[in-house]
């Protein structure tokens, strides 16, 4: 190594006179690096200083992630490691980055075509160290780490040539996890015509893309245009591919690791942890040449290698124990003479470039002539498959790793040259085919026609014959509800729901009701309506509403309810005229109403009920705006001795169920508490849980009145109530104990026996809630996603393994 003891103490005197600024992206020629530093980019995105990789005593300088040092995305003395951690880089008297060791000897050093005293490296917020000329602002680098690629691909870095200066950048794995000294496994794009990219373990191909066909490399599949930008650029100077992520909020990164695998990983900004997007050889037809020659790769079926129609396996012994390694051979020879046509094979990655023809400048009409005929052609493609197709690629020995995919129009297509008397035998079994499977599906329709039709027969039978010793309730005639609405008109309906519609009538005594009317088509439905009609008719209390009777004739299934005037609670609280009607006295009363019901229906009820579905539309106001809780069709009712459910069909409204629901299906008393203390901070600050936006964070309303009140700024969420002054201690009260109702953990949260006594006793101490369920903050696209969610009556789903709309 060459020596520069004079460059090593200048360096050493200005460093220990001027010191090192580790959160600067910037190494200028008067400063160094060594153990402990670091520069940082301007995002904070990427770091640059010494590792020592897992219990390896040698040293390297490299790039990491600063959120996650342990991913290293660039080595820069991969093949000169230092063997302690004396090293200091730094710029040399020449401009370049040079790495010394502890005896001032250059271990490692950038090497750039260009002198330029005086320059400075700059770490980029895209991970690429630059190497400038001083204040140049240009991106005309001296030297720049991305032109070489360690075993990482980032956004904005170019795998490929320079044709030009010859410059081939590819990718090579480590040799192992505690050695990032280059590996024998590379991924670098193949250049013999038509590009594409081959994974290799030393010489031998384990992984090819297929060849670039004007869209895409053919085995790749389609671009994920969403989340990726993809830039392909092949001329007479350049050929390379590079990739930039389309969304900000998506960090990503393409590695090759010393196994032989190429992993995309994704990590939206925030995250704890990365997720893998796609790998190679993520099925066994990835493999290179795994069904030999001539043979077609079917990941659909079992086995996944067959021949090529118009081949047979080479060894039938072979194939049979599913060695397919030798490969198939033509059924029938070709004959020029005698013949010959070509078999279409749809939606395949085109076959190894291994002796091939390619005329770019061929149309698609010339292309099949051209190759029937030079007899020695195999088959042919075309090359471009834009617009209608271009260019013309022809294969003149065996077919080597041909795959299939499922999708339509996903990839390119090849035609095989066959003997005529292929075609006809090939064509003659496909009639054939074709007659059979016509006639199987005709006759698997028609019966399925008629076991529809019975079906629907008995769904109608069972419909109109509910179970009258389940029914409790007085009846009404279609007759009397069908005046009482005015045969359902529309400017009598005030609700909406998946099950139906509600309306407003008024019976021939004058009393006035709400008719909840369950829709024909809808299935679903059903089953909430003698739900409702069985729990609700066993249910009296002045906190719930009251149901009248019913409606059952033909088709029709009808609930009568109370009419009830004011509407829902929701229709006062979220409209910033209607708010201020709701004095703080009368919110507090419909708190204590609302909670009273929930204890009648949880203790003091003959069934113990669970509501599943409490929310401020469900809250109904009579002419008094007393609370009144509605809507049973998703209500539980325990056993005597039971403490919770678990169920596979979660249903509800986003916002108010609770975690443990949501996530396991999981049940209890304590998912209504959850549903009580959103209600009761909806109540206190006008603000929907799910729609809460805050300038200072993300989070929703929960986590929102969580972090001020552990900042002690929780009357900060009071929405603009009048008369709030004299009940102020009233007022964070509720809030103390709808944060007890929403945390997190089930036996966390209070009984509704015990939130009634600390709402209704003032001078009682209130244990410290914790963090409440979902506290987490969500992204703006997310937030604002929600605003869409729930509009009017609509119930929002959650389905754990089958999705039932409500």
């Amino acid at each position: 190594m060459e020596i520069f003891p004079a460059l090593f103490f200048q360096i050493l005197l200005l460093y220990l006179l001027s010191g090192f600024c580790s959160a600067a992206d910037t190494l200028s020629s008067s400063m160094t690096i060594s153990y402990g530093e670091t520069l940082v980019s301007s995002g904070q995105c990427f770091e640059l200083g010494f590792f020592s990789p897992g219990n390896s005593s040698k040293w390297y300088i490299g790039i990491w992630y600063k959120e996650f040092p342990e991913i290293v995305v660039w080595v820069a003395n991969r093949d000169h490691p230092l063997r302690n951690s004396s090293g200091v880089l730094t710029i040399g008297p020449d401009g370049d980055l040079v790495l010394l060791n502890a005896t001032t000897g250059v271990v490692w050093s950038s090497n750039s075509s260009r002198t330029e005293p005086g320059s400075a490296a700059q770490l980029l917020e895209s991970g690429n160290l630059v190497l400038k000329r001083k204040d140049d602002t240009t991106e005309s680098y001296i030297w720049q780490s991305f032109d070489f690629p360690s075993d990482t691909l980032l956004p904005g870095m170019k795998i490929g040539w320079n044709l030009s200066t010859g410059v081939n950048r590819y990718l090579t794995s480590w040799k192992d996890e505690n050695d990032p000294s280059p590996g024998d496994i590379t991924y670098r794009i193949d250049n013999p015509g038509m590009p594409q990219f081959v994974l290799r373990r030393g010489s031998e191909k384990i992984y090819r893309s297929g060849p670039w066909n004007g869209i895409r490399f053919s085995g790749i599949g389609l671009p994920l245009k969403t989340i990726f930008k993809y830039n392909h650029v092949f001329n007479n100077e350049s050929l390379y591919y590079m990739n930039e992520a389309s969304d900000n909020s998506i960090i990503t990164r393409l590695t090759v690791n010393q196994s032989g695998l190429l992993q995309r990983f994704v990590l939206n900004k925030g995250d704890f942890s990365w997720t893998t997007m796609y790998s190679s050889q993520y099925d066994q037809c990835e493999e290179y040449g795994v069904c030999g020659a001539n043979g077609i790769c079917k990941i659909s079926k079992r086995p996944i290698c067959e021949c090529l129609d118009g081949f047979v396996p080479k060894s039938r012994r072979e194939w049979d124990v599913h060695d397919w390694s030798n490969g198939c051979v033509r059924r029938n020879p070709l004959d020029c003479q005698q013949g010959e046509q070509f078999l279409k094979v749809a939606r395949v990655k085109l076959p190894d470039l291994l002796e091939f023809y390619l005329n770019k400048s061929m149309s698609i009409h010339e292309c099949q002539p051209a190759c029937f005929k030079n007899c020695y052609c195999n088959a042919y493609a075309y090359s471009d498959i834009r617009g209608n197709g271009s260019g013309c690629l022809m294969w003149f020995g065996n077919l080597i790793d041909i795959r299939e995919f499922s999708q339509e129009n996903s990839q390119q297509d090849i035609y095989v040259r066959m003997p005529a008397s292929e075609i006809y035998h090939k064509k003659k079994t496909r009639h054939k085919l074709i007659f059979v499977v016509s006639s199987l599906l005709f006759g698997i329709l028609f019966f399925g026609f008629l076991i529809w039709c019975l079906i629907q027969r008995r769904k109608r039978k069972r419909g109109s014959e509910t179970n009258d010793k389940d029914i409790e309730l007085p009846r009404f005639d279609l007759i009397t509800i069908t005046n009482a609405t005015n045969n359902f008109s529309s400017t009598n309906m005030i609700g909406e729901g998946g099950f139906g519609i509600v309306y407003k009538g008024t019976l021939s005594t004058g009393q006035e009701v709400a008719v909840k009317r369950l829709s024909k088509n809808s299935g679903q439905g059903l089953q909430e309506f003698k739900n409702e009609v069985i729990l609700i008719a066993k249910l009296q209390h002045r906190n719930l509403v009251r149901l009248l009777g019913c409606c059952l004739e033909g088709d029709e299934r009808m609930l009568i309810y109370e009419y009830m005037p004011n509407k829902s609670l929701d229709y006062f609280i979220f409209d910033q005229n209607r708010k201020a009607l709701l004095t703080w006295k009368k919110r507090f009363e419909i708190i204590m109403g609302i909670s009273r019901g929930l204890l009648y229906l949880h203790r003091d009820s003959r069934l113990r009920i669970i509501h599943r579905d409490l929310k401020t539309s469900n809250i109904l106001l009579d002419s008094d705006l007393n609370a009144k809780i509605s809507d049973f069709g998703l209500a539980r009712s325990f056993g005597g001795d039971q403490t919770e459910i678990n169920t596979k069909r979660v249903v509800g409204t986003h916002g108010y169920m609770s975690p443990e629901y949501v996530v396991d299906g999981q049940f209890s008393v304590k998912s209504d508490v959850f549903s009580f203390g959103v209600l009761l901070l909806e109540i206190v600050s006008n603000r929907k849980n799910r729609r809460f936006h805050h300038p200072e964070h993300d989070h929703n309303l929960l986590g929102h009145a969580w972090l001020f009140f552990t900042e002690g700024r929780a009357w900060e969420i009071v929405d603009d109530i009048s008369e709030l002054s004299p009940v102020e201690s009233e007022v964070l009260r509720c809030i103390h104990v709808g944060l007890l109702c929403v945390q997190k953990l089930p036996h966390d949260r209070p009984t509704m026996a015990s939130v009634v006594v600390m709402l209704d006793n003032k001078g009682m101490a209130l244990p410290r809630p914790k963090e409440p369920g979902f506290f987490v903050e969500r992204s703006c696209i997310e937030a604002d996603m929600s605003t869409s969610e729930e509009s009017g009556l609509t119930h929002n789903v959650v389905t754990m393994s089958e999705l039932e709309a409500r």
